[in-house]
């Protein structure tokens, strides 16, 4: 597919670079050389390379419903970039001269580019892939916009005191954003409240008009999106909240300093961090409020941009594609709705056929409440014309159901977009899906238990709609960027063509078989370990063996995902190797990283658990250093920029149909982790590319999961069976690892001998048995690295090349995109 070339290059003369480099530290940042930090020499660097991109970005920011190509609209809450001086200047093709004009200067690139804050904008793999696909779009050359909000300090900054997870404020912002243009003139009112009349206008006809009692000022931000040498420049425009009036004089000059400024802190909580805790009413609110707040202003802005050609807003979805990431912009479909209808005065049976024709909606998890279902009070009270929007759509929606499929009650409260249980609700992940002319999975297993679980009966009135598209990561990010030794020996073995086209790592099977290659591949994997034992070291004071096998979980904390089995496995490991000394044990590090949820106790007790174990066999000499465990603090994709290259064996081990996809597993797989894991999400889709026998699988499968959890299983029963497991859960209950609370553990220790919801008793036999496979193969290193080489060459079709091109060409009508 043809795509535009980036203009004005910044220049490839180092001499020229750092002339403009130093002006930026002079004119901008008032600095002399002599003065500069670190992080005064990653702004005028940013800076400088921000300037070669200027032209293009402003030229290509006008190309999209206007001219030739549909323009993307992506919708999402995470935009989890991390860093982007290394991301851009790759993707320039400027590696070498930043370096080479730095070091002219006596500084080291990777040490400046440390100074950048990483943008904490995200959870994890949600927001991961929207960065992912919004370079990738910009890669291939297709025109996109993302739209999220601009968080003040977006996902919190995790502390660990004593084993227990402490939030704090992540300050990415302190200092400024150099790569951000604030557009102070692109701002939209977003109302919440007050009430609904129907009046009369001059036509004789009538018309719904909301007046809020209370507005938010939406306040644009882009960021470039750099792609690839032979794509574009696109746009993140991320949305930060002001009030209208920030300050009440009057209440000032009376005295009420604090009260003066309550409706500015009232509005400016909209953006000021990411996932607040909806524990609370108030919580719960906030957190609907930024849901619409970005959806509102991005549908808004969409709209302007496309009319500002005076378009017939009938042949929107000609120009126009909405891609929903996830269910929380799903008010974007009342809301244009209501943009269509009341401020645009198109007609309802024609406003709903452009909405269904511009959005799709892409589901990433099959778990309740990240389907979200919001209670109606509070939608009445916070946004009352969308509800009347939703009973309408509802109310067409049903009466469509009942004329297909009479006196089925059953059906219609099914797939109705109000739950009358429990207290009325909206569901909106319904909502989404009748609103969409595409839904999409994330994988093929996860596609398959949409249309059989949470939408089987939309599925049943609407064959078809749901289809699937396996994520995928971007390779420039994950293996050229962050692994540059072996992308240096790809190149020399395969090629060029390996950097522009993923499936060429392929060819890297043949070469699984020559122990010279092998052998490079391993010594490039031995210098990123190393890098990643002087990291833990330096964050949690633990020396690791480079040698030993690197054994990583690195995910947020959940129950589904499992931490407490690894966990488990662990402390049995442990037991293993100081009751039996004479066997050949494997030497493991175990490494854990990832965040809780501020409000979610049973995940921030598992951090403690692996804490408290961490603290005792590290301190233990009976192990003699045959077992480290390290919980790497506050995750982050800088953090993972380090520890994805230097894995050995991969962490996947969800519970079997609960995981949509995963990224992480891409990511690792791609520079040669071998994979211990579940048939859960894409894991089932690499083990079809890379080849089960190279990776080590165990567990239930996601029919057996729901059969047993059908069957009211007991942990009980697995704990009777393992002599292992009832041992380790007795250590843990007993407070083997909690000597000043001993019964710190014993909740969750009941848990599993309970329901044991998320199989772990139940999977903890097989996972023991697939651990002992992976550490038998290590001992082995010239099958360990044969196996690793095969799993880097079956990673090809990963890609979000790949992911984006099927998005564009299925999805998005842009059959082109390649």
């Amino acid at each position: 597919m043809p795509a535009p070339d980036i203009a004005a290059p910044i220049s490839s003369d180092a001499a020229k670079l750092r002339a403009l480099i130093l002006s930026k530290l002079t004119y901008q940042l008032g600095k002399v050389a002599a003065d500069a930090s670190d992080r005064d020499w990653f702004v005028a660097t940013a800076l400088a390379v921000r300037d070669g991109i200027v032209d293009s970005f402003l030229r290509q920011m006008g190309v999209g419903p206007s001219g030739s190509r549909k323009q993307i609209y992506y919708f999402s809450l995470e935009f989890l970039i991390g860093r982007l001086l290394r991301e851009n200047i790759h993707n320039l093709g400027l590696s070498d001269t930043v370096q080479e004009a730095l070091a002219g200067l006596g500084i080291v690139l990777d040490q400046a580019r440390l100074a950048e804050p990483d943008a904490a904008l995200g959870n994890g793999g949600l927001g991961r892939l929207a960065a992912c696909f919004l370079e990738t779009m910009s890669s291939l050359g297709i025109p996109a916009f993302g739209y999220g909000i601009r968080y003040d300090h977006g996902l919190f900054q995790q502390v660990i005191r004593h084993g227990w997870q402490q939030e704090y404020p992540e300050h990415w912002l302190m200092f400024g954003n150099p790569w951000e243009f604030a557009r102070p003139e692109i701002a939209h009112p977003i109302g919440f409240g007050g009430e609904v009349t129907l009046e009369a206008q001059a036509d004789g006809t009538e018309r719904h008009v909301w007046r809020p009692d209370e507005t938010v000022t939406a306040v644009a931000y882009d960021t470039p999106v750099v792609g690839a040498p032979g794509g574009r420049v696109n746009t993140l425009r991320l949305w930060r909240a002001r009030a209208p009036d920030p300050l009440r004089l009057d209440a000032f000059n009376r005295g009420d300093h604090v009260g003066a400024l309550s409706e500015q802190v009232r509005s400016e909580a909209i953006s000021k961090i990411l996932y607040p805790s909806d524990d609370s009413s108030a919580g719960q609110e906030l957190r609907l409020r930024q849901e619409y707040f970005f959806s509102s202003a991005a549908l808004q802005d969409l709209l302007r941009r496309d009319l500002r050609e005076d378009r017939d807003l009938a042949s929107l979805p000609d120009r126009v594609a909405i891609q929903l990431n996830d269910t929380h912009p799903a008010i974007a479909v009342p809301e244009l709705m209501r943009l269509l209808v009341d401020v645009y005065d198109v007609p309802w049976a024609e406003a709903w056929r452009i909405t269904t024709g511009c959005v799709s909606y892409t589901n990433h998890t099959l778990l309740p409440e990240a389907l979200e279902s919001w209670p109606v009070p509070l939608m009445e009270r916070l946004l009352p014309r969308h509800m009347q929007i939703i009973y309408r759509i509802n109310a067409e929606h049903l009466d469509a159901v009942r004329e297909r499929h009479p006196l089925d009650d059953r059906l219609l409260a099914s797939v109705s977009l109000t739950d009358e249980n429990h207290g009325r609700s909206v569901r909106m992940g319904h909502l989404a899906f009748i609103g969409s002319h595409h839904v999409n999975g994330v994988s093929a297993l996860h596609t398959d238990l949409m249309r059989r679980t949470v939408f089987s009966d939309l599925n049943s009135l609407h064959p078809g709609r749901i289809v699937n598209k396996t994520n995928g990561i971007s390779f420039r990010r994950w293996l050229q960027q962050c692994n540059p030794g072996l992308t240096a020996l790809l190149v020399e073995a395969l090629g060029p063509r390996v950097l522009t086209d993923p499936m060429a790592l392929s060819d890297l099977r043949s070469l699984a078989e020559d122990a010279a290659f092998r052998g490079r591949f391993a010594a490039i994997k031995r210098a990123n370990k190393e890098a990643l034992a002087a990291m833990v070291q330096s964050q949690v004071g633990v020396r690791v063996d480079p040698a030993a096998m690197f054994d990583v979980q690195i995910k947020r904390i959940h129950e589904y995902k499992r931490q407490l089995l690894n966990v488990l496995q662990t402390v049995a490991l442990y037991d293993m190797i100081r009751s039996q000394p004479m066997r050949d044990w494997t030497p493991q590090v175990k490494i854990f990283a990832g965040k809780a949820a501020p409000g979610y106790a049973r995940a921030k007790l598992i951090i403690k658990l692996a804490w408290d174990v961490a603290r005792v066999i590290n301190r233990d000499p009976a192990v003699r250093g045959l077992l480290k465990v390290v919980f790497l603090p506050n995750y982050n994709v800088s953090a993972a920029e380090v520890i994805v290259p230097a894995s050995d064996l991969s962490e996947q081990i969800s519970t079997a149909g609960m995981e949509a996809s995963g990224t992480g597993n891409m990511k690792l797989a791609l520079n040669g982790a071998l994979t211990i894991g579940t048939l859960d999400g894409a894991t089932v889709e690499m083990a079809e590319h890379i080849g089960a026998e190279h990776m080590f699988l165990f567990g239930l499968s996601a029919e057996e999961v729901t059969r047993r959890r059908a069957e009211s299983w007991s942990g009980t029963t697995a704990i009777d069976a393992s002599l292992n497991l009832a041992e380790t859960l007795e250590a843990i209950d007993s407070g083997v690892f909690s000597r000043d609370d001993p019964s710190r553990y014993r909740d969750l220790v009941d848990s599993l001998r309970g329901n044991d919801w998320f199989m772990v008793a139940a999977d903890f036999n097989s996972y023991l048995a697939a651990q002992a496979r992976a550490a038998a193969l290590y001992r082995i290193p010239e099958a360990w690295r044969r196996a690793a080489v095969l799993n880097s060459a079956g990673m090809g079709w990963f890609s979000s090349d790949r992911a984006i091109a099927e998005y564009a060409a299925e999805i998005w009508g842009i059959p082109q995109a390649s």
